[in-house]
């Protein structure tokens, strides 16, 4: 965005959208979904759930553009346009609710509709949203006749669209019997490419005075959508580069001993796949999801998000293929012991007293460390590159799906952990980190992390960010 157009943003105030509809229609989650605000009211399948009006800000370079009003769902509303029928009928429409307004059954029996009502007389425009599964009922043509009262432009929001009992064409027919051909499609579950974007432009078709504001707000959103892709490239190339760096040490004796062998691989698997949790728990929040939204019926499906194993023989097999491999060595497993020096001959007394002492006049380095290590008698074990393929397209598979996920979704996160050359070239890239086993991420590695670490970071970062965009 330019300085000019941020500066007049900063010169205006804020665009007052009422987001109204029925109990239940999913105003909550479209407006969760709107701003990736995971905090923002309380999302559930218990009818009339929103019982206030609460508000919530889309803000550019700090400055709020638009404020959402989330307001209680309308529950009585052809009981109340019948009791506005005993008011003076040559008032307009406007000045018959404002009188209903100061009356006593605005605070009784219909205060819930007198939240919704006060707040249309107060704001720009509204959000009608509509849950477009369900009948066309005198319920709905009684909401839309009162909201319609207050003389503020209303455009309609249809949501629910893709689901299998969706009534759209009924809606659209109804809403063109009021007046409202403007409308948008949405998906509140799973929303559609750019319906952020045809929302806030057809918003500005019916406020005109607020049109460079809301292109703004277009902007801003295109901006923040290629920020996330560029932060979720980066949370899996870190993950990447921490796990390439992984490496556990055991004695000749222990690896040959088949249980103790069996308890450091399983250990090193685990620690392994905490990393990808963690990695995981990033990008839910980075898309505006929590892992406990699993608590609240929208987003139960993110309970098992944890059942593709990464040191699954065949998928692991299917990466080493991707990664040019015919075989996976130790596809058992995942999990590979360093044994390539094992089989030196120590007779070259000369030979390798040289070649230890060129290393450590290098200070060692991975080749110094294997010698070492095999003077020891020590077995390094580390991650096969196939698991940190398997790994890192289950993360780029979430994170697509996240981007097309909406906060009123109930299904479960449908990923296979199948990786395309994108993935397979990141995984070569992390590579330098196998020599780095100082790399691995600890408590207190954030504060001490080299900046050649950063830097292999970001440059595995690149061919996942190009993944992400397949």
């Amino acid at each position: 965005m330019s300085d000019k157009t941020a500066g007049n943003h900063r010169g205006q105030q804020a665009i007052r959208i009422a987001v109204v509809g029925h109990t239940n229609a999913g105003k909550t989650s479209l407006l969760r979904t709107l701003t990736r605000r995971i905090d923002f009211g309380e999302v559930s399948e218990r009818p009339g759930t929103t019982r206030h009006v609460e508000s919530i800000d889309l803000k550019i370079d700090g400055h709020s553009v638009v404020r959402f009003l989330d307001t209680p769902g309308l529950e009585d509303a052809v009981s109340l346009r019948q009791h506005l029928e005993a008011f003076d009928s040559t008032q307009t429409p406007p000045d018959r609710i404002r009188e209903f307004l100061r009356s006593p059954e605005a605070h009784g029996t219909f205060e819930q509709e007198a939240k919704v009502l006060r707040a249309m007389l107060d704001v720009d425009a509204a959000f009608l949203v509509i849950d477009a599964r369900e009948p066309v009922l005198p319920k709905f043509r009684a909401e839309i006749e009162l909201l319609n009262s207050c003389a503020r432009p209303v455009l309609p929001v249809l949501n629910f669209v893709r689901d299998a009992a969706s009534r759209e064409p009924a809606w659209k027919d109804l809403l063109s019997a009021y007046g409202l051909h403007v409308l948008v499609r949405f998906d509140a579950a799973a929303p559609f490419t750019g319906a952020e974007r045809d929302l806030y432009r057809d918003l500005a078709t019916l406020l005109r005075d607020h049109r460079e504001l809301l292109h703004g707000a277009v902007e801003q959103l295109e901006t923040e959508a290629m920020d996330r892709r560029h932060a979720a490239a980066a949370s899996i190339a870190e993950l990447l580069v921490d796990a390439a760096a992984v490496r556990r040490t055991a004695s000749a004796a222990e690896f040959a001993d088949a249980a103790k062998r069996e308890a450091l691989v399983a250990a090193l698997r685990q620690s392994i796949t905490d990393r990808a949790q963690r990695c995981t728990d990033d990008l839910l929040a980075l898309y505006g999801f929590r892992q406990g939204d699993a608590d609240e019926a929208p987003l139960r499906s993110i309970e098992g998000r944890w059942t593709l194993d990464f040191f699954e023989p065949e998928a692991m097999k299917a990466a080493g293929l991707l990664m040019g491999k015919g075989v996976v060595a130790g596809a058992a497993v995942g999990v590979v012991a360093d044994l390539a020096l094992a089989g030196l001959s120590l007779g070259a007394g000369a030979a390798l007293g040289g070649a230890i002492g060129g290393a450590v006049s290098q200070g060692w380095g991975p080749f110094g460390r294997k010698l070492l290590n095999m003077m020891r008698d020590v077995r390094e074990l580390s991650i096969e590159d196939s698991v940190l393929v398997v790994m890192a397209a289950w993360q780029i598979q979430l994170a697509q799906a996240l981007e097309r996920r909406g906060h009123a979704a109930t299904e479960r996160i449908a990923i296979d952990g199948n990786a395309d050359r994108d993935v397979a070239t990141a995984v070569r890239a992390a590579r330098p980190a196998r020599s780095h086993p100082e790399w691995e991420s600890t408590p207190r590695w954030r504060w001490t992390a080299p900046a050649a670490r950063a830097v292999l970071v970001a440059y595995v970062a690149l061919p996942l960010e190009a993944a992400l965009s397949s």
